[in-house]
């Protein structure tokens, strides 16, 4: 971890609006986020915990680029006010992520395809890196998402994630949908990451023992608002 500032979010707030069924309903407007400012160091494990319904996936969403949201968020000092290649997620199910049609090879190499970058070579190279990065076998190019366990699975998605080398991932209860034994590998292979790429990550989880084994710092979020913990 660096002194350079990686995330900067700044006096952001968002509201989840919703209408009564009724013909002439109200437009129903809750809070979610109240003002909220965060900053987060390049090459930091920072962690965000928070009872379910707090807004911790609503601030990952904005982060993303995918919600409207009041206030600034930027990265490296820049404005994100659209999605960005800059900031790829994790998602608690990674069956759900992943389209089972299609081959791993497929899967890791369309977000390179979709951005144009590398020559058919190129990309097949870095498939085959980022595979091995992950713990897995470059042959698992010709395998589908049926014939993974839940732990290869979420290795897929984040070798898919980071194969764009973005500057922040993050993950978003990544372990939750795992046995005990799985999340620990997997948490054992963010640290892997962490310091072999000199990896930023937002770990976003209730669970208190993966947060405090995995983050060098740790936030509580409460009714929208941060607390630090550590």
């Amino acid at each position: 971890m660096d002194n350079t500032t990686l995330l900067s979010v700044r006096d952001v707030s968002s509201a989840y609006v919703s209408r009564n069924f009724a013909l002439f309903g109200k437009k129903q407007i809750k809070p979610v986020l109240d003002h909220i400012n965060l900053e987060m160091q390049t090459g930091e494990i920072l962690g965000l915990t928070g009872k379910s319904g707090c807004g911790k996936t609503t601030l990952a969403k904005c982060i993303l680029g995918i919600i409207d949201y009041e206030g600034k968020i930027l990265i490296d000092n820049k404005e994100l006010k659209n999605k960005s290649s800059q900031v790829q997620m994790v998602f608690q199910e990674p069956g759900a992520s992943l389209n089972p049609v299609k081959k791993i090879g497929w899967l890791m190499e369309e977000p390179l395809v979709i951005h144009k970058i590398g020559t058919p070579d190129e990309r097949k190279q870095k498939i085959d890196e980022m595979l091995e990065r992950v713990g897995l076998d470059p042959s698992y190019k010709t395998r589908r998402v049926n014939d993974l366990s839940g732990g290869q699975k979420q290795r897929v998605c984040i070798g898919r994630a980071l194969i764009l080398s973005p500057r922040l991932l993050i993950a978003d209860e990544a372990i939750s949908s795992l046995d005990v034994s799985t999340g620990a590998q997997i948490l054992n292979m963010f640290r892997e990451l962490h310091s072999n790429l000199g990896l930023s990550v937002l770990f976003i989880s209730h669970n208190k023992n993966a947060v405090e084994y995995l983050c060098d710092r740790i936030i509580e979020m409460r009714e929208g608002i941060f607390h630090a913990k550590a």
